[in-house]
């Protein structure tokens, strides 16, 4: 069976993705795992098959956004009688 190098060159990108907006380190050494495996399988392509690498293209760069898992966190409502954000200001 063989598999296009675009193909795992497009999964390879997804689990990256994946693996930098995990949430757990333990995720994150599972999807960097795959890309290891997918790696290993580009390569296999590579010296079973010339042809297959000569339809290869350089894909565009990815785009990475770091995104607050939180969102934006409201300011608390300061009373008249505290004197600024502390939890200690009485």
């Amino acid at each position: 069976m063989n598999i296009s190098v675009q193909k795992l060159l497009g999964k390879i990108e997804e689990e990256l993705r994946q693996a930098k907006s995990s949430d757990s380190e333990a995720r994150m050494r599972e999807k960097i795992y795959a890309v290891k495996t997918l790696c290993e399988l580009v390569l296999e392509e590579q010296s079973s098959s010339s042809n297959t690498l000569q339809s290869f293209s350089t894909p565009a760069p990815i785009q990475t956004q770091r995104m607050n898992p939180y969102g934006q966190v409201p300011k608390m409502k300061i009373d008249e009688e505290s004197n600024g954000d502390s939890l200690f200001d009485f």
